[in-house]
């Protein structure tokens, strides 16, 4: 169809129809009436030939052709947005925004104390709300702008999305300071198999790489306990003569509070690339870009490069 005959701002109750799925919700978002939203719903039905939602118990159903239009609306309202928004100066000593950010529970554990220490100090009026980067969402949260940036090893984000590295770290092995492998500087690979470990799961993200490594080795372990998180391991370990293979700066945030030590693996295993991860449509956001910014600097190794790129 001819977009000139097209009223854009139907597009705007297109969008947030998609996110909302109720009539009621977009009215008072956009400060319109009920009969208003209705109505406008009514004419994007008459010119793009299709239902676009159905009702039902749960509020209204978007249509397999309504979904298909939801990225690539959101994506160009977001990049008009930004274009009216270019000039708009982002000044972190007082800005009130809040950012949604996406993180393991890992990255929990190893950013979070740093980034809200400096965000206190550098923009005491930014606000941090955190989610879990193993919601079936992310993406489109991503893509709709309802969560600002993703930080991790995250490798389903693909396509749309922008990648900066923060820094590699390799995988090693935690234990408490009493543990009878403790004494070995470095583990032989016999006591690191007849050991009994602990696994972590970790959903969602790229950790479990280290156990396909392990297994295509066919070093077989046996695992007493399974976690779905990294949370508990700590005072898991502290108490108990398992072992666990975990991300060394994730093991270098328990060494003290736990009183564990790490050894180096006895066997070979790729490192891990830890990125922040946004979409497109925020790319040139002046206030998105201080964030990035920000936490590179905040997190980065310097031995990695300095460059943000498309995936």
């Amino acid at each position: 169809m001819d977009i000139a005959k097209l009223d854009l701002n139907l597009l705007v109750v297109l969008h947030h129809l998609l996110l909302k799925k109720r009539v009621s919700a977009v009215a008072e978002l956009l400060g319109m009436s009920q009969p208003a939203v209705s109505s406008a719903l009514g004419r994007l039905r008459a010119t793009l030939g299709d239902e676009l939602f159905l009702r039902t118990q749960g509020g209204m159903a978007p249509t397999p052709y309504a979904l298909q239009l939801a990225e690539p609306v959101a994506m160009a309202l977001g990049g008009l947005q930004q274009a009216l928004n270019v000039r708009a100066a982002f000044d972190p000593e007082t800005s009130t925004r809040s950012f949604n950010i996406a993180m393991t529970d890992v990255g929990e554990l190893y950013f979070l104390p740093v980034l809200v220490d400096a965000l206190t100090r550098s923009a005491p009026g930014v606000t941090l709300q955190v989610v879990s980067v193993t919601q079936t969402s992310l993406k489109e949260d991503m893509a709709s702008g309802r969560i600002d940036l993703a930080m991790g090893l995250l490798p389903q984000l693909q396509a749309g999305f922008f990648q900066r590295v923060l820094f590699r770290q390799k995988y090693i092995c935690l234990m408490r300071k009493g543990h009878a492998l403790a004494g070995q500087n470095k583990l032989n690979l016999a006591s690191f198999i007849a050991a009994e470990h602990v696994r972590v799961v970790a959903a969602g993200t790229g950790h479990g790489r280290v156990d396909v490594d392990l297994t295509q080795q066919k070093l077989h372990r046996h695992f007493r306990l399974t976690l779905p998180h990294y949370v508990a391991l700590g005072d898991v370990l502290s108490h108990s003569d398992l072992i666990a293979t975990v991300p060394e700066r994730f093991a270098d945030r328990t060494l003290g509070p736990y009183a564990l030590v790490k050894r180096e693996l006895p066997v070979a295993v790729h490192e891990s690339s830890i990125h922040q991860f946004w979409h497109s449509r925020l790319h040139r956001d002046p206030g998105h870009q201080w964030l990035r910014q920000f936490t590179w600097e905040l997190f980065g190794d310097g031995q990695t490069p300095d460059e943000e790129k498309p995936i």
